[in-house]
């Protein structure tokens, strides 16, 4: 069988929420469904969580995942991209435990609706399409980018894409190329495309294309 790891990142600082990843939600904390949707998917065969914190750690074994390490705290900072915490992880199983999965999956704490066949779906997709560096969940955007703007250096708007029909931002919505919106529910990604490609994504990103409903991003209060 192929090895496939599933991470769960989730550092103990966060401002908008502080402790977001253990505080409650609809009666367990944050992190524990992203935990769950890594057990129960067939196709995950390891799940651990990266954290730099002590009662993080506690809370997810709880919850029946792996902590073989504890993250160090520069790669817990609110700047830290996903690709230097994915390049450690995978560096410290490969050598302490000789430990290299062929696929790793990230699952976020803050995207914890998910479809219960999409842990699964974005594996699959992945082991069959040899050409492909990831899978990445994604919704139909309910907003349109090209009738997005930005500023000029005058102050004036600018379109923010300029690749679509003439003068897009004039267009109905329907005359406009279909758009879609990265959820953060699951990526799929080659460990060779992390460790070779320097990579969270690759260059060829397929598309699991998921639900609207599932749309849920938890990074304040009221979400």
């Amino acid at each position: 069988p192929v090895e496939v790891l599933a991470i769960v990142p989730a550092r103990g600082g966060s401002k908008s929420i502080p402790r977001k990843n253990i505080q409650p939600f609809a009666g367990h904390p944050l992190l524990a469904y992203s935990i769950a949707a890594g057990l129960q998917a067939r196709q995950v065969t390891r799940l651990i969580v990266s954290t730099d914190d002590e009662e993080i750690a506690k809370r997810a074994r709880e919850y029946g995942a792996e902590v073989p390490f504890l993250r160090p705290l520069e790669l817990a900072q609110d700047g830290t991209p996903d690709l230097p915490v994915f390049q450690h992880a995978l560096g410290w199983l490969s050598e302490q435990q000789g430990y290299r999965p062929e696929i790793v999956v990230q699952l976020r704490p803050t995207a914890p609706v998910r479809p219960l066949d999409c842990v699964d779906r974005a594996v699959e997709m992945l082991l069959a399409a040899s050409e492909a560096d990831s899978v990445r969940g994604v919704v139909p955007a309910g907003q349109n980018p090209y009738k997005m703007w930005r500023l000029d250096r005058r102050g004036a708007l600018e379109p923010l894409l300029r690749d679509g029909p003439p003068e897009a931002y004039n267009q109905p919505r329907q005359a406009l190329p279909q758009t879609y919106w990265q959820t953060g529910h699951v990526d799929a990604v080659r460990s060779a495309t992390i460790l070779e490609k320097g990579s969270m994504s690759g260059n060829t990103i397929l598309p699991l294309v998921l639900d609207l409903a599932y749309a849920v991003d938890i990074d304040t209060p009221r979400d």
